[in-house]
């Protein structure tokens, strides 16, 4: 790393979800090797922010960032309301997508308001600003396979600049029907971490990161079936596996052609 050019954020909470490992730590032990994860597996989380009849209506985009990201303020004693956010997804609602598609080729008079409005890119920010009631500003964004370290080098720029904390969240689902075929993504998978400027009673681990040139790419290590390694968001897995042993690691994330983010872990 550029010495001149390195920062520093503090992880205060961590959130995790897929459909057998519903938390952060059992996917810890998971991807420390000391468990197994749970044979059952949730077809999807249920987000106690959301009011019951809104958390059955709302998509699976909507649900499983809502979770993870609820699961990292509370690690990190966070009130959510305060919290400026970044929301990031590869697709966004791959399934709203391909029903959208398929019902305005057949039937468009028959286009669900609702669903429409829940197409938009950055829905899960929305109905997380009403549901936590923030008026922190939100970014959603989306960089196609590097949507996870863009969605990582945004929230810590914000860090950095704004001198506070801030939420990332980044999450992708199922992708159905002809869509999958040119957006391929397999079940669900939700990320989320809460990064400080400084450390704090809360901090777990420090990131010391830097924008660097084209360098290896740090794979995954933990080939448990359990993880949803097919999924668009998997590109974030080796930042939590190495999160998970909580020891000195560097992680390497690609952002574009010949330029990455370099993040040392230390603890």
């Amino acid at each position: 790393m550029n010495a001149a050019a390195r920062r520093e954020a503090w992880v205060e909470g961590i959130g995790f979800w897929a459909p057998r490992l519903a938390g952060w730590p059992i996917a810890r032990e998971v991807f420390r090797g000391a468990a197994t994860a749970p044979v059952d597996a949730a077809p999807r989380p249920a987000p106690a922010l959301l009011a019951p009849t809104e958390r059955r209506r709302a998509p699976d985009s909507v649900a499983v960032a809502l979770e993870v990201a609820m699961q990292a303020c509370q690690a990190a004693a966070r009130d959510p309301r305060t919290l400026p956010s970044v929301f990031a997804s590869t697709h966004g609602d791959l399934a709203i997508t391909d029903y959208t598609c398929s019902t305005l080729a057949a039937a468009p008079t028959q286009l669900s308001p609702t669903k429409f409005h829940n197409s938009v890119h950055n829905a899960a920010a929305g109905y997380w600003s009403i549901g936590a009631g923030s008026t922190a500003p939100y970014t959603a964004l989306a960089a196609d396979s590097r949507t996870f370290a863009q969605g990582l080098l945004e929230t810590l720029v914000q860090v950095e600049s704004e001198r506070e904390p801030a939420l990332l969240v980044a999450y992708d689902i199922e992708a159905r029907g002809p869509v999958a075929l040119v957006s391929p993504s397999t079940g669900l998978l939700g990320l989320s971490l809460v990064l400080s400027p400084v450390a704090t009673g809360r901090s777990r681990l420090r990131l010391v990161w830097d924008i660097g040139g084209a360098a290896d790419i740090t794979p995954r290590r933990c080939n448990e079936a359990a993880i949803p390694a097919g999924n668009a968001m998997a590109s974030g897995l080796p930042l939590f596996e190495a999160l998970a042993e909580e020891s000195a690691s560097i992680v390497v994330l690609s952002l574009g052609r010949d330029l990455t983010l370099q993040l040392r872990i230390a603890p």
